[in-house]
């Protein structure tokens, strides 16, 4: 199923040059490739296809990257100094999580003014030189937005508490008055995502009572985005930061901006789904009224020259529901939940992977492709515990599932990196899983920062695991995350088992997770066939195995099978996820040929 056209008018070469290449080589020569030139990253380099079509993005979760400072956070020095290893790994773009001013109730996901850099990470000026020194490197640079709430700092919500019931400030949110006697009681049955109920209630000096909707922590209140003043406020944010340089924008819960009119109770199977929009005239996930806001955002973004781009974070039902969001004159692209959350099963991911590129390609946008985020578990403790039927991506269902085997999850990884940059498409990689790094999954209580782990009593874990500081270089922590003799250790502790997964230690062998992310990352730029195109599956591939080529001269395939598979006729070998035994592809592994 085409998404689009072949990247390259370019031919790739005799496929007697890449025979019997394997594990721990890229098949391609050094130091530059012939048909490769320096302005490969140029988006313009893709004729008819945009840039946004089939590049590599890298998530940086800003706090958990790189310390410049040495206060033990992230920050935008330290992103800034980490900016070549981001341009030696090979990527196309990068995202940035949340930057702005906030009080860090939620990891910077409570905003408290859109228009500038939390002091936390640094200052405007320094993300004005970020941005151009990541377009220096030929890369791209994408920023986090958060437009279903603000923070209860923001100035718009203390002069809602301060004006009162009925103020048109408290129309700019969503306040109502309560149920029951006196107002006592919530407006409505709706939960938040974070544990609790949806509403906080606002005792006035006059003893009336009003109520107002925050889906996730209290300190985040919910914007009413019926209100004419939030729509241009939010219109206005996007041109700031266009204006100073940012090529796209990644858009908070995009499925939740729009409720129901009347803010009806839920129905009983949408209260046990409380962060699902699984069934169809849910309240607040996933209603038509966003796919209007989003129609507006995109008129913004391309009345520039070069026009910005959107991917949208929307929780949606089913691939169909979520490819309304990449309708023609609305967003760009959305993250793939589907293809996350599916299990190491070679039916599933054949699945979640013919589902992507139908819909998607039904509304002629590209499908996208993640494997972990700062939301869920790495997909290498994932899959390095027995594998259920189902999708599951929170820590509590996967521990329950049986013990981690690192080994088994670290294989399963490698061979999982290969299929997703071999799909047609874009690709979200984030930080750490180029390193094999693992869900820290026995972090002190006292160290637990997420919300989730408050508002849920102390019974569900939260995101941390997934948030520790990357390592890299040194044997014992920080692991370089902060420079030497620093004030502070990381915000969250790192395992010290982590001192043979650091960058210094991987840098250069050829066995390594990391090496074979660059060599990976580095064939895809180069093959024509790869990046936007056509996918077709191999007929022959028998139970448990994942089998496509793609034209000119590709063909991937996944063993999800223990036994090892006897490789089928091919010109060479481009790159392994391990040692080849003898022609045959071993269990849990991956390899991209030349046909």
């Amino acid at each position: 199923m085409a998404v689009g056209v072949g990247r390259f008018d370019l031919h790739w070469p005799d496929s007697r040059r890449l025979a019997g290449v394997g594990y721990g080589m890229t098949g391609l020569p050094d130091p530059a490739l012939p048909w490769e030139t320096p302005q490969r990253r140029d988006g313009a380099r893709r004729g008819a296809v945009e840039w946004w079509h089939d590049a590599v993005c890298y998530q940086v979760y800003l706090r958990s990257f790189a310390d410049g400072n040495g206060d033990g956070i992230g920050d935008l020095a330290g992103l800034r100094r980490r900016l070549p290893y981001l341009s030696e790994l090979g990527v196309d773009a990068v995202w940035v999580n949340p930057w702005y001013p906030s009080p860090m109730v939620d990891g910077g996901y409570d905003v408290s003014d859109y228009r500038n850099i939390d002091p936390l990470f640094g200052s405007l000026p320094e993300a004005r030189a970020l941005i151009e020194e990541i377009h220096a490197l030929g890369l791209r640079i994408l920023i986090d937005l958060v437009p279903n709430h603000t923070s209860s700092q923001h100035p718009w919500f203390g002069e809602a508490l301060a004006g009162g019931p009925g103020c048109v400030e408290r129309d700019r949110f969503v306040f109502r008055p309560g149920r029951g006697p006196g107002g006592g009681l919530p407006p409505n049955n709706w939960r938040s995502v974070f544990g609790g109920s949806a509403w906080t209630r606002v005792v006035e000096p006059d003893g009336m009572q009003e109520w107002y909707l925050h889906l996730f922590a209290p300190e985040q209140p919910d914007l009413n985005w019926n209100n004419a003043e939030v729509r241009r406020e939010f219109e206005s944010v996007l041109r700031f930061w266009f204006d100073h340089g940012v090529d796209g924008i990644r858009i908070d819960v995009a499925h939740a901006m729009s409720k129901a009119p009347g803010l009806p109770d839920l129905g009983p199977a949408d209260i046990e789904l409380i962060g699902s929009a699984a069934h169809p005239g849910h309240p607040h996930w996933d209603r038509e009224g966003v796919h209007e806001i989003f129609r507006g955002w995109r008129a913004v973004a391309d009345s520039y020259s070069e026009p910005r781009v959107f991917v949208a974070e929307a929780c949606a039902r089913n691939p169909e529901r979520l490819s309304r969001y990449v309708r023609s004159g609305e967003l760009h692209t959305a993250f793939n939940f589907d293809y996350l959350t599916t299990p190491w099963r070679a039916e599933h991911m054949r699945t979640a992977i013919d589902s992507s590129l139908t819909t998607m390609g039904a509304v002629g946008a590209p499908a996208t492709w993640v494997l972990s985020n700062h939301d869920v578990v790495r997909h290498l403790t994932r899959y390095g515990r027995p594998q259920s039927k189902s999708q599951v991506h929170d820590l509590a269902d996967h521990l329950l599932a049986g013990p981690f085997d690192l080994e088994l999850g670290t294989r399963r990884a490698r061979a999982a990196a290969l299929l997703t940059l071999a799909l047609p498409g874009c690709a979200y990689l984030y930080q750490g899983e180029e390193l094999g790094l693992w869900e820290v999954e026995d972090l002190p209580d006292e160290a637990l920062q997420d919300p989730i782990w408050q508002r849920s009593g102390h019974t569900y874990r939260g995101r941390d695991g997934c948030r520790v500081p990357m390592p890299w270089s040194g044997d014992t922590p920080p692991f370089g995350f902060s420079p030497d003799h620093a004030g502070s250790d990381p915000w969250l502790p790192q395992p010290r088992e982590w001192n043979r997964l650091t960058v210094q230690v991987q840098q250069g062998d050829e066995r390594s997770m990391l090496e074979l992310y660059r060599r990976a990352l580095r064939i895809r730029r180069a093959h024509p066939a790869l990046g936007s195109g056509s996918l077709l599956w191999d007929p022959t591939a028998g139970p448990g195995v994942l089998s496509f080529t793609r034209p000119p001269g590709f063909q991937c395939i996944v063993n999800f099978r223990p036994d090892p598979l006897r490789l089928p006729e091919h010109g060479g070998v481009l790159l392994s996820s391990v040692p080849l035994d003898s022609g045959r592809l071993p269990g849990d592994a991956a390899v991209w040929l030349t046909r």
